[in-house]
């Protein structure tokens, strides 16, 4: 784990960082062409922080334009392997010696808890980003076996000029899940940043060049979802787009691909994610704090939140017993400070959102176990919800906030059918101690995630992505994602000679 300052050298440090407020093209910092900005602030107290260049189609252009010289010009795509892996290791040092600042501008963007930045996001950006780095010179193409006339070689090349789309809720995480295969495999960027959360994107372009990447390949164009996402969506020289954010906007891009260019797509949309827990489950002590962490974690804006508990009765009440009391580490309060574990939620839209399902808790008449009450207008206690049926609102629909419903069932195949009853398919957790039924569950659950006696999502190693409308086209991490970020070509040689 990182080591933490105290709350007054967060506080010190975040009165000193210079903000950057201009989108980055072809190497460059630069106004958008209208001169036009927008506010980010920091949700945690409404302050403005920076004015954005608020970025249009005709900036997008620019980028687009940029990419494509560097891609089609080899810059970056032909320069040999080993040196582009030694420009993303660079890159990695600079993130390396400039974690703390990175770290509090995410924390005074986004909200987020200043140690989940400097324990988790940052470490995690840099794991990702040297992993996929190192897969630059390991990768080996393929032969085919054709017999002694021909010589069939299939050789992946990288696809070109690639849009990214990110989302607020992870900035720098997500931007490491995009950049790194991408850049790894040799293609050209234009990426647009959530309004929400611009800060350190730019800063990791502004390092990108300082490492040696070259001007084009990684370009950051800010604004809003109409005025550069859209047009991304829609450019007719931009050869893919990977997204992660709604399900309702993911469907956006496939429509734009569809009256565009046919580009490919790639989607991580959202969830509403089972952890079941069996009355044969091991360790509750463990298996509550688990409970928790899938559901706090990340203030619940996370799309592999475990946001529906479906509890065997057997085991419910000494189980919510627990998880009742360890939800009590989950303290709310200035994300600057260490020793909170939840911060504020993104803005004032998406805690009136969130704030909504408290309301209609209360409204239908469950039980609140812990929780329930806002603070300031921004922040949210972690709440747990008991007498929630799986048709109910609240155990339907993601809310992106920490909320946990709890559901009880009988069985262990009820369980399975409460966790598949539901339009999403991103992640699960089952906790039990038959090793047969974890293995029966994580193959009947429909998510492309099953974790088994935890949560999480694997590491950089395994592929993270969803069935049914939690994604589409492809997966983040792991060599799966290089490769989505590359096109296979056959080349056959005839080997015989004429007569």
């Amino acid at each position: 784990m990182s080591e933490l300052l105290t709350l007054d050298d967060y506080k010190t440090l975040a009165a000193k960082i210079r903000l950057p407020e201009l989108a980055f093209i072809n190497g460059e910092f630069c106004a958008a062409a209208s001169g036009k900005t927008f506010a980010t602030t920091n949700p945690a107290t409404g302050e403005v922080l920076a004015n954005i260049a608020a970025c249009g189609p005709e900036d997008v252009d620019r980028a687009v334009v940029a990419a494509r010289d560097a891609f089609e010009d080899g810059r970056w795509s032909k320069l040999h392997p080993e040196k582009r892996k030694e420009v993303l290791l660079k890159l990695c040092q600079l993130i390396e010696a400039n974690r703390h600042e990175l770290a509090v501008m995410e924390s005074l963007d986004s909200g987020k808890p200043i140690a989940d930045c400097e324990n988790i996001d940052i470490p995690e950006f840099i794991h990702t980003l040297s992993w996929h780095a190192e897969t630059i010179d390991k990768i080996y193409d393929q032969t085919a076996p054709v017999g002694e006339g021909a010589m069939a070689m299939i050789v992946r090349e990288p696809i070109g000029v690639v849009g990214a789309v990110l989302p607020w809720n992870f900035p720098l995480l997500m931007l490491a899940w995009k950049i790194s295969p991408c850049l790894a495999a040799g293609c050209s960027m234009v990426l647009k940043p959530a309004a929400q959360t611009t800060l350190t994107a730019l800063r990791i372009a502004e390092l990108a060049a300082e490492a040696g990447l070259p001007a084009g390949v990684l370009n950051m164009v800010t604004g809003s979802g109409s005025q550069v996402g859209e047009p991304i969506g829609r450019h007719m020289d931009i050869d893919m787009v990977t997204f992660t954010g709604s399900t309702a906007t993911g469907r956006r891009f496939l429509n734009y691909s569809a009256e565009s260019n046919l580009k490919k797509v790639v989607l991580e949309l959202g969830g509403k994610n089972p952890c079941i827990v069996l009355d044969d489950a091991e360790d509750i002590e463990r298996v509550a704090q688990q409970v928790c962490a899938a559901a706090f974690w990340n203030m619940g804006e996370n799309c592999s939140a475990g946001s529906r508990l479906i509890v065997q009765s057997g085991i419910k009440q000494q189980l919510l017993e627990r998880v009742c009391h360890y939800a009590k580490d989950w303290t709310v309060g200035d994300p600057l400070d260490p020793q909170n574990a939840l911060g504020a939620m993104i803005d004032k839209g998406h805690f009136a959102k969130v704030a909504s399902y408290l309301d209609l808790a209360a409204e239908k008449g469950y039980q609140v176990l812990t929780g329930g009450k806002t603070i300031d207008g921004i922040f949210i206690q972690p709440t747990i919800v008991d007498g929630v049926s799986n048709e109910d609102t609240i155990a339907r629909e993601e809310i992106f906030g920490p909320i946990l419903s709890v559901i009880t069932v009988d069985s262990f195949e009820e369980a399975i059918k409460v966790a598949n009853d539901t339009e999403y398919g991103l992640a699960a957790s089952v906790f039990t101690s038959n090793a047969r039924k974890s293995l029966i569950a994580a193959r009947a659950i429909r998510a492309g995630t099953v974790t088994v006696n935890c949560f999480g999502e694997g590491d950089v190693t395994t592929p993270f992505g969803g069935y049914k409308q939690s994604g589409f086209g492809g997966r983040d991490k792991s060599i799966h994602a290089h490769d989505q970020y590359t096109e296979l070509k056959t080349i056959w040689v005839d080997l015989n000679q004429p007569a």
